[in-house]
């Protein structure tokens, strides 16, 4: 039986998030990637908050991108939540893909968020 893409990834994104958790000391960095626009949030499992967020959406990022749809605009995403969690103290996060294959507009946002000085 073959199942849809939403259900095989809601597979992977259970299997992921097994070993996969954020505390107040190392954060979770969850990325969501639609069709659309690109969306990173980094959360603190322990204490239940979100830390900072970004996304196409946000007000500083969306009026300078071109496209919201493309590895650019993740790269800017990327680059723009690393801005915020250093500004916030945090240093290192454990990244979470959400079920996600490790490539494209994903891999673009991490690989920016390194080059930011965000360690995970």
């Amino acid at each position: 039986m073959a199942f849809s893409r939403s259900i095989n990834r809601g597979t992977r994104r259970n299997r992921v998030r097994r070993k996969v958790t954020g505390s107040d000391a190392k954060p979770r960095l969850s990325i969501y990637r639609s069709l659309h626009h690109i969306y990173a949030q980094v959360i603190s499992d322990e204490s239940g908050k979100t830390i900072a967020a970004a996304s196409t959406l946000t007000p500083e990022l969306r009026e300078s991108l071109k496209s919201k749809r493309n590895a650019d605009a993740a790269k800017q995403v990327g680059k723009a939540i690393a801005q915020k969690c250093l500004a916030g103290g945090i240093k290192e996060v454990v990244f979470d893909r959400n079920g996600f294959l490790y490539h494209g507009r994903l891999k673009a946002l991490a690989d920016a968020a390194r080059e930011a000085g965000l360690h995970f």
